[in-house]
């Protein structure tokens, strides 16, 4: 297989990949490689953080309100462990393909919880279903505690429908918007009335809660339940298609080819089979187009994972593993709201892209960095005084550069330029790296990460 191609692969369904890994795989075929990926993303790992302060803990203990305000304060920390625990996973996966899907899903299924219990259980069936069969996964999604307090299902009565759940379920999570009416909207809440879960975030069906009667859903009738309701939708093809629309766009190309997405519609629709569906994809001649090389805009986690493939590096202080998410745009387990982080060129404004820029020297060199709470352009700090700018900070890292005089010892600059970059070089950029193209390898490859270009995989 193609060096340029593996390359392609492994920045779409991973986070890049190293020079020597890269001459490992160039001995195989495409085949045999995507075989290798989904061996490798068999297994679930669950991102997990201490819980032991809820080990002895009873639900009576929350009426006492110190307590109980205690007990949050701790989970909100820990939700912010968890945050900078699946950051860790994002940069040192084992099952490579099943945590980029993990990250997908995530801006998907969205779902935001301050309940650490909850909220880490609802991140490891993100994962453990990323690979899974879809029916069985929004299923899944819908008993989650962290999604029934998310959009409000848990106060989705008999006598008191709340519609929240059932809008989104259709809107955001399986047709898309204008594939059903006011009245489906309704109709399915009715069904997932009841829906409730208990103190251990394990799902409970209130009875008593619950809708028994007949409701009328997509032209059938019947006493459904949630369960029900997402069959019928799965029998919608807009649903394989809205999914497979969604798998196209984040893993192939924001600009839908419409006969390549019908091709997935079309498989996916027979099972709703995710492993069988990513395989046709990433198996198919088009994935390695010219036009889908080079051409997507890195996510902020892409983009930090990416720079930590090339040359590995750690955060000295864990707060500013949070910081940097929020400079760049993109808080792990903060989603901005229920549709998710706006992705493509959404993600560059004057701001992040000024960063973008400029963090592979601040990472890699210890670098001071200025920023406002309140979304000023990055400044000079010079200009700190002027500009009434609210914050700066020294971002700490240590970073292992011996990995890096290790992995690239064999390649040149020249050729370094082709390892780093995958889309198209401008011609002033192109310029300014063959002038510099004597200066040390490392600065070097930091000047390569500080490039346009290097925004795109």
């Amino acid at each position: 297989m193609k060096s340029t191609h593996i390359q392609h692969l492994f920045n779409r369904i991973g986070f890049g990949i190293t020079p020597k890994e890269l001459k490992r795989l160039s001995k195989k075929s495409k085949h045999e490689i995507v075989d290798e990926i989904f061996s490798n993303s068999k297994n679930t790992t669950p991102v997990e953080v201490d819980l032991s302060f809820l080990k002895d803990l009873k639900p009576g203990d929350l009426k006492d309100r110190e307590k109980r305000q205690e007990i949050q304060k701790i989970g909100r920390k820990k939700v912010n462990d968890f945050s900078i625990a699946w950051m860790d996973r994002i940069f040192n996966p084992k099952e490579i393909l099943r945590e980029k899907m993990t990250l997908f899903w995530a801006n998907h299924f969205v779902c935001q919880n301050k309940n650490i219990l909850f909220i880490q259980n609802y991140n490891n069936k993100l994962r453990e279903n990323a690979l899974g069969n879809f029916r069985n996964f929004t299923k899944t999604v819908s008993k989650e505690a962290a999604m029934l307090g998310y959009l409000n299902n848990k106060q989705n009565k008999k006598k008191s429908p709340n519609e929240n759940f059932a809008r989104e379920l259709m809107e955001l999570f399986t047709l898309g918007q204008g594939n059903y009416t006011e009245t489906d909207i309704k109709e399915s809440a009715r069904a997932f009335t009841g829906y409730n879960h208990n103190y251990y975030a394990e799902f409970v069906m209130k009875k008593k809660h619950h809708d028994e009667n007949n409701k009328t859903f997509f032209g059938k009738t019947g006493n459904f339940n949630g369960d029900d309701i997402i069959d019928i939708i799965l029998e919608e093809k807009q649903c394989a298609r809205y999914i497979s629309e969604k798998i196209y766009s984040y893993f192939v190309n924001e600009n839908i080819n419409k006969n390549h997405v019908e091709e997935m519609t079309n498989l996916f629709y027979k099972d709703y089979n995710i492993e069988k569906l990513m395989r046709f994809v990433l198996l198919s001649d088009w994935f390695y187009n010219s036009e889908n090389i080079g051409t997507k805009i890195k996510s902020p986690m892409e983009f930090l994972a990416g720079i930590n493939t090339i040359i590995p590096y750690n955060f000295e202080k864990e707060k500013q593993v949070l910081l940097v998410q929020r400079l760049l745009g993109q808080v792990l387990m903060k989603p901005p709201n229920v549709a998710g982080w706006q992705t493509g060129r959404n993600w560059i404004d004057s701001n992040t892209l000024v960063r973008r820029l400029r963090l592979p020297s601040i990472l890699l060199n210890n670098a001071e960095i200025t920023y406002s709470d309140t979304g000023d352009e990055e400044t000079m700090i010079t200009d700190l005084k002027s500009k009434r700018l609210k914050r700066k900070a020294i971002i700490k890292t240590k970073v292992d550069w011996n990995s890096f005089e290790e992995n690239y010892k064999k390649i040149d600059n020249k050729s370094l330029i082709t390892h780093v970059l995958q889309s198209k070089i401008n011609p002033g950029t192109e310029k300014i790296l063959l002038e510099n193209i004597d200066i040390p390898k490392k600065d070097f490859c930091i000047q390569l990460m500080s490039t346009p270009e290097y925004q795109l995989c």
